[in-house]
């Protein structure tokens, strides 16, 4: 299939360039993002030859920046779009909706991200895939490489959550932990991507594994019958999602599947690392970098690459950016397990918590047709809520099970 991307474009002054692995304008030093002929699309992609497609982000393709059918394919995305009434009837709402990425291959939506990288990398003739990661994209670009038989290279915090280590050294990939925070492990791999012919996904050829988010919005679209809801609520770490997220209900709207351009975008941070948040609230143009101190490590990105892009979506869409305390991640991980049954991690329980805010303030109507979107599974990040459980141990007697379980469970229900 012939891609319909037309060339790489300056995201601040629109200079042209090649469909090559560049990231970077030469002119202004702004990023680089895909251009597609609309035009090309809308003969294409249509409602019918969608539905015709594979029942995952391939379905797509019209719409990727890619030249052929992938050669590796671990049936990423089509995930669950789940109707939350118990959470929604918690937050005082009626229409909520939640966009489950747990059920990725790697359980998170980078595999999205990846899945469109790593094709493209391997068309643009690279061998070494490699990435800068905070624990999802990590143990996705390991679990792709394993499949397609690609040497790969992992770069991590050293602190990072044992059960993202482990869930990416698994795959028997180069894992290389550093000694410092998402930001210095992210300037090593720029620069180790200056002196080698390796395809980092998130530096070198990161414009066209940011295409891969958009996906969610064109699932969430079909998955609601071909409409863009009125809010969403989605996770900052870069501000790449986000602002993708609203790019893909946008092209929908351009090529004509839907209606309305795209819907109110608001982004949930952590206030240990809550720079975009900081800025939209004090209404900057600019993000100042952070030290990021949270136990949200997946969103941990003091100095995000795509900051000002999410403020000019939440700014322009109506939406807004939150952030939110260390304890609302708990408990916002554990509103969402009791009243949907989706276990997320804690960039979730971010998500989750800036949700309830927003119904709380107003800013989410009663009526307003919402879409949550959680993008990692809990368990990535078991020791955020080990502290915060509660059991029961007895000896296996029915007597002691009466008074000590039963009895317990009554008081506590107040029968």
């Amino acid at each position: 299939m012939a891609t319909t991307a037309e060339h790489l474009k300056c995201k601040e002054c629109g200079r042209t360039y090649p469909l090559e692995a560049l990231f970077v304008c030469d002119f202004c030093f702004g990023p680089l993002e895909v251009a597609y002929d609309y035009e090309k699309i809308r003969r294409r992609a249509t409602k019918e030859r969608i539905a015709l497609g594979p029942p995952s982000l391939w379905r797509y393709a019209d719409f990727l920046p890619v030249n052929s059918k992938p050669e590796v394919d671990l049936q990423a995305g089509y995930t669950p779009l789940i109707k939350a009434d118990r959470l929604a009837a918690e937050l005082g709402l009626r229409k909520l909706w939640v966009k489950n990425d747990t059920a990725n291959p790697t359980h998170s939506f980078k595999d999205r991200v990846v899945s469109v990288a790593l094709q493209r990398a391997r068309e643009l003739g690279f061998e070494v895939v490699a990435c800068a990661s905070t624990g999802n994209l990590a143990n996705s670009v390991a679990a792709h490489a394993a499949a397609s038989g690609t040497e790969a290279f992992v770069f991590v915090p050293a602190n990072l959550e044992i059960q993202k280590i482990i869930a990416t050294a698994i795959y028997g990939v180069n894992v290389v932990k550093v000694r410092g925070n998402y930001d210095d492990v992210n300037r090593l791999c720029t620069e180790i991507a200056s002196e080698k012919k390796w395809a980092f996904v998130n530096v070198n050829v990161r414009p066209y594994y940011a295409e891969g988010s958009k996906t969610l919005a064109f699932e969430t679209a079909e998955q609601l019958g071909w409409r863009a809801p009125d809010k969403v609520v989605t996770p900052v770490a870069s501000g790449s999602l986000l602002t993708k997220i609203h790019k893909g209900f946008w092209e929908l709207s351009e090529t004509g599947l839907i209606r309305r351009k795209a819907p109110a975008v608001h982004g949930a941070q952590a206030l240990g690392c809550g720079p975009v948040a900081a800025a939209f609230q004090e209404g900057a143009e600019h993000v100042k970098p952070v030290k990021p101190d949270t136990i949200a490590k997946s969103l941990a990105i003091g100095n995000p690459a795509d900051g000002i892009f999410a403020l000019e979506v939440v700014r322009q869409t109506g939406g807004s950016i939150e952030s939110v305390t260390e304890q609302e991640i708990v408990d916002g991980i554990k509103l969402l397990a009791e009243t949907t049954g989706i276990f997320t991690e804690t960039a979730g329980g971010v998500t989750t918590a800036v949700l309830a805010k927003l119904a709380a303030s107003g800013k989410i109507y009663r009526d307003d047709e919402t879409v949550l979107y959680i993008t990692g599974d809990g368990l990535k990040t078991l020791d955020a809520v080990a502290g915060t459980i509660s059991t029961y141990e007895i000896d296996p007697n029915f007597s002691q099970f009466e008074e000590e379980v039963l009895g317990d469970v009554l008081k506590g229900a107040g029968k």
